[in-house]
């Protein structure tokens, strides 16, 4: 019986760092604002890094599994699903669902 080997949503390690920053749009400075982050039924209140129309980098203290979905609600604006796309150093990667404006 051959084992099914599959990603359990924890950290994958990367040994080599990117030389190129693979991101196809510009990313706002976002240090000043906070963000309402819903993981797994509960708030939490996070420093955003950058934002961007896709996603966001935020300050988070947990470690929420890669591909995990959650809410965010950015000041000023409703809440928008996602799911987190990376986990590093005590901060997330957020890819949005849809895109924000």
């Amino acid at each position: 019986m051959a084992s099914n080997l599959a990603l359990d949503g924890s950290i994958v390690p990367r040994t080599v760092r990117r030389r190129v920053d693979q991101r196809t749009e510009p990313r706002a400075d976002a240090a000043t604002e906070t963000a309402v982050v819903e993981l797994r039924g509960r708030k939490h209140e996070v420093q955003l890094v950058n934002l961007s129309p896709s996603g966001a980098m935020a300050v988070f203290s947990l470690i929420p599994h890669i591909g995990e979905t959650i809410s965010v609600a950015l000041p000023g604006r409703p809440a928008v699903n996602g799911y987190v796309c990376w986990v590093r150093g005590g901060k997330i990667g957020i890819t949005f669902a849809a895109p924000v404006e």
